[in-house]
């Protein structure tokens, strides 16, 4: 699908059922020193690079690199539809993959400053649209909060086309 964006990354959104039967979700969050969307809650993911096969690859590897999810651990189950990054130029292939629960995750200590593991229904719960500041400029988006976690932009975005296609599917 055409999205606008100069630059190509692919992510990978990790789903996994939990012991108690419910839908959880894999989420990063940036390291501060980062210069682009640093300390914000995202999806493993990154840059296309040349040696990789295709966007699906991209997300795979950017994953093994930052959380040390292994790609053969991953049943790649289809694509979101791609999202802009409205301040920094990506055009952003969200790629959704099915990981067996329990995951030791060995974060990049360069890029990643947690990992985070939300349940599905805590999310939607959190839903809301508001007003946030960035760089000095306020805005209305939408976002989902859960505890003291604040998900907007590209990857709230993201989420929205995730959670329509689970109520679609009768599994949200």
């Amino acid at each position: 699908m055409p999205v606008r964006g100069r630059k190509k990354a692919g992510v990978l959104v990790p789903l996994f059922a939990s012991d108690a039967g419910s839908l959880s979700i894999v989420m990063t969050r940036r390291g501060d020193q980062l210069r682009r969307h640093a300390g914000e809650l995202s999806f493993p993911g990154g840059r296309f690079d040349d040696d990789d096969a295709d966007l699906s690859s991209t997300a795979l590897r950017e994953a093994h690199e930052e959380i040390g999810l292994a790609p053969p651990s991953v049943e790649l189950l289809g694509a979101l539809p791609p999202t802009p990054t409205i301040a920094t130029g990506y055009a952003v292939h969200p790629f959704v993959g099915l990981i067996d629960p329990g995951q030791e995750w060995v974060r990049s200590q360069r890029e990643v400053a947690a990992v985070h593991e939300f349940d599905v229904a805590e999310l939607l719960a959190g839903y809301g649209r508001r007003r946030i500041k960035r760089r000095g400029i306020g805005f209305t988006t939408d976002t989902y909060v859960v505890d003291d976690q604040l998900v907007w932009g590209a990857t709230a975005r993201i989420l929205g086309d995730l959670f329509a296609r689970l109520e679609a599917a009768g599994l949200s």
